[in-house]
């Protein structure tokens, strides 16, 4: 599918506000001194991880090859079972670590322009956290050195540069990071080639087979093809047993409302920071970009092994004058403005699993791991959270009032180490509203309560009962019309992180914003 001059047009638009924006935030480093952890101690597990353009089978039944750009990697000491290097279809390399485990990995950039490595939802030192401002120019390098605190849980890594993040990840960088622990086994979890990660994303493919990159300034990125593991019209060979599916929106923009097409609820065991307490049950799960959930499936439960899908349903995603209708239409949503056919909130099929053979069927644990809740007692704020609204001007998204620029902190955004907070994010400005996840860097967060105001009930009502705050979180679902409440203690690392939207679009447009930890 070619783009279309209006596309053209809203592209090159995007991309030069991009580039003017990146060149002169990119002048306030200069003279920056750019530090690095390091230590002496040899790590567990020692890589390198080059990004670079490469040639990949992405639509098979179209039999022509695609350029992307991709993380490729190479292990020079430490176990093998803890990086596989071959990644799943043009996705990086799978890391595998132990929670209190060390890698060190050494980023090449082979691309013509800067990037940098962004550790989504590990809690790591802001020297190691992607950050724009350490961004590595082309043909450089830069040490990570990460030593692994987090619970074992589904993360990931993707490139974090100033203004071109949706575009890097378009292409293709992206890559898992998962951390187990001992327990999982004693836990009855499905292993092995039992626990199976998958990738969600959507694209836009042309009729040479080659990714077009068309986003909208308003919607962000929205493509007309589903690619699961990097591969269109996936099919997923199982056995009649149990699974760990571990789900990941490695999308740009577009949000999933993911059901079984047999109508059997989903069962949910993890979110963003690992394993719940006890499974929760839902008849549908929403999953925006750059979240993860764990989900138990049991593909014995068909009778004669008959296949199943894993389908997105319809939603509102947008309201007002963004929409109001369903699958996103409206004055500003639908096929008019993505001109794809595939709106953000249409229906549409993920993957078919082929079930063929037979495999353990486990019982489902009543007991995962136990998530400990702060209590209100411990925060400070109880009466005056922090409070952060979603607000435009100017034709462009902002939060806290403010579009990014590069180490600017207001003061409503410094932090300080080791105290427990409320924060408050609004989502209630004016009509043009539509949903946004929100994204925090620095650690995990719990999701304490959310509010809807009258007006936007209906819209966020289609999205309600797939929600599954239970656990902890390092990105949540900010719908149209809401406020949500969140719980937060930076416990570990004093410095300069982010919060943003992770719509990339709106990242890259200025939707990010710095919060400084200080002791």
């Amino acid at each position: 599918m070619r783009p279309s001059r209006r596309q053209i047009i809203e592209a090159g638009a995007l991309g030069a506000f991009s580039l003017a924006a990146g060149c002169e935030r990119r002048r306030l480093l200069d003279g920056a001194v750019r530090t690095q952890s390091a230590t002496s101690a040899a790590p567990d597990l020692d890589v390198v991880l080059r990004a670079r353009p490469a040639r990949m089978m992405i639509d098979a039944a179209a039999g022509k090859e695609t350029d992307v750009w991709r993380f490729e990697g190479s292990r020079l000491s430490g176990r093998a079972s803890a990086f596989s290097e071959e990644g799943l279809g043009y996705l990086g390399p799978t890391f595998r670590l132990r929670t209190g485990e060390r890698v060190r990995v050494r980023f090449e950039n082979g691309l013509g322009e800067d990037s940098i490595v962004h550790w989504h939802g590990l809690d790591v030192t802001e020297e190691n956290d992607g950050h724009p401002r350490f961004a590595v120019g082309a043909g450089g390098t830069r040490r990570y050195d990460l030593t692994i605190a987090d619970r074992p849980g589904t993360y990931w890594y993707h490139p974090h540069p100033d203004g071109r993040t949706g575009y890097q990840v378009h292409a293709g960088m992206a890559g898992l990071f998962l951390v187990t622990d001992d327990d999982d086994q004693a836990r009855g979890l499905p292993a092995s080639e039992f626990d199976l990660p998958l990738v969600i994303q959507d694209r836009l493919i042309d009729g040479n087979g080659q990714l077009v990159y068309a986003p909208n300034p308003m919607l962000g990125f929205l493509g007309d093809r589903i690619l699961v593991n990097g591969r269109a019209d996936a099919v997923v060979a199982v056995k009649a047993g149990s699974y760990r599916l571990r789900l990941v929106n490695g999308s740009n923009s577009r949000i999933y409302k993911l059901a079984w097409s047999d109508q059997s609820p989903i069962t949910v065991i993890g979110t963003d920071g690992g394993l719940l307490g006890s499974p929760v049950v839902r008849p549908y799960v929403m999953l925006a970009p750059g979240e993860r959930m764990e989900v138990w499936a049991d593909f014995g439960r068909m009778p004669g092994g008959d296949d199943v899908w894993l389908e997105s349903r319809a939603f509102a995603a947008t309201g007002g004058m963004m929409g109001g209708g369903m699958m996103g239409g409206g004055m500003m949503g639908g096929r008019g403005l993505t001109e794809s056919g595939l709106a953000n909130g249409a229906a549409f099929r993920v993957c078919r699993f082929a079930v063929s053979g037979k495999a353990p069927r486990l019982p489902v644990p009543r007991s995962l791991s136990p998530v400990v809740w702060r209590p209100a007692e411990e925060v400070v704020n109880p009466t005056a959270p922090r409070r952060f609204r979603v607000s435009m001007a100017m034709m462009r998204w902002m939060l806290n009032g403010e579009a990014f620029q590069m180490m600017a902190v207001a003061p409503n955004e410094r932090i300080k180490l080791g105290v427990t907070e409320d924060w408050e994010f609004w989502n209630t400005a004016g009509m043009m509203t539509m949903a946004h996840p929100i994204h925090l860097h620095g650690g995990q967060f719990q999701v304490v309560e959310r509010t809807v105001a009258p007006a936007w009930r209906a819209v966020a009502d289609s999205m309600s009962e797939g929600l599954v705050d239970d656990g902890w979180k390092d990105t949540f679902l900010l719908r149209p019309g809401e406020q949500v409440r969140i719980r937060v203690r930076f416990a570990r690392h004093a410095g300069l992180f982010l919060y943003h939207c992770h719509n990339l679009e709106h990242e890259d447009m200025g939707m990010m914003r710095n919060f400084r930890v200080e002791s």
